[in-house]
C-alpha cells in the first residue's frame, strides 16, 4: 500500500479512534491526525509480526482497519497520559 493510502487510512481511523475516546486533546484535528497515521503504521506492523495476514499491503482488508483503529486508539492513549501529565504539572 502506498503512502497515499496509509495517510488516508492513518486519518481515517484517527477519527474513529476520537471518536471512540472523545475528549479534550490538546493539537486538535492535525495532532488527532498525525496520531491516526503514526498509529495505523504501528498497528500494521504489530499484526503483520503477530500473523494477522498482510495488513501493510491490503487497505481493504478487515485486519488493516482494525490493526489501525486498535494503533491509533492505543496511541491516543498514551499521547493523553504524557500530555496530560505535563499539563497538570504547569496548571498547579
Amino acid at each position: 500500500m502506498g503512502i497515499i493510502g496509509w495517510i488516508v487510512l492513518g486519518l481515517l481511523a484517527g477519527i474513529i479512534a476520537k471518536a471512540i475516546l472523545p475528549g479534550d486533546d490538546p493539537g486538535g484535528i492535525i495532532v488527532t491526525t498525525l496520531i491516526g497515521i503514526a498509529g495505523a503504521f504501528i498497528g500494521g506492523l504489530i499484526a503483520k509480526a503477530l500473523g494477522f495476514g498482510d495488513p501493510i499491503d491490503e487497505f481493504f482488508d478487515f485486519s488493516t482497519w482494525l490493526g489501525a483503529i486498535i494503533g491509533s486508539i492505543v496511541l491516543l492513549l498514551i499521547y493523553r497520559l504524557v500530555v496530560g501529565r505535563g499539563r497538570s504539572r504547569t496548571a498547579h
